[in-house]
């Protein structure tokens, strides 16, 4: 499995996002493409300990069998999204292009340490390379719902 850490998977995606304009239309999905660049900061946001979010209920009934399935099968189109990750429209493309871009250049760089959080607001607690595959997973799938 590709790696967040791992420079090389690391730059591919960086190489990915910058292939985005404004005007990049999704395949599926209600995301405009800089509300989809904000929507993944708010997972490394997460991950990092940058944004806090209490344990939802649904997370505690189906939240560790939903991980086991997630890290095993490529996501599927269309799942919800909680409402803490929806990110308004009306939101710069430049300038959460160059958030998300600075975010996971972050990531090689810091290493596993940078991964502080240990309980995701869905998944409940999580390894540090539960945390990896997740945030690896969840870009590629954003990005290829985008086309790129």
């Amino acid at each position: 499995m590709k790696s967040v850490f791992n420079p090389q998977d690391n730059q591919e995606l960086i190489d990915r996002i910058n292939q985005l304009t404004p005007t990049t239309q999704p395949q599926w999905g209600k995301m405009g493409v800089a509300q989809m660049l904000g929507h993944c900061q708010r997972a490394v946001e997460v991950g990092t300990g940058l944004l806090e979010l209490r344990r939802t209920a649904m997370g505690f009934v189906f939240g560790r069998m939903a991980l086991k399935q997630l890290i095993n099968k490529p996501i599927g189109r269309n799942i919800p999204t909680d409402k803490n990750f929806i990110i308004p429209p009306s939101v710069d493309f430049e300038t959460e292009k160059q958030k998300l871009i600075e975010m996971y250049t972050e990531l090689p760089e810091k290493g596993h340490p940078h991964i502080t959080n240990t309980k995701h607001p869905f998944f409940g607690e999580m390894t540090k390379e539960e945390w990896d595959t997740l945030l690896y997973k969840h870009l590629d799938h954003h990005l290829t719902q985008f086309g790129v």
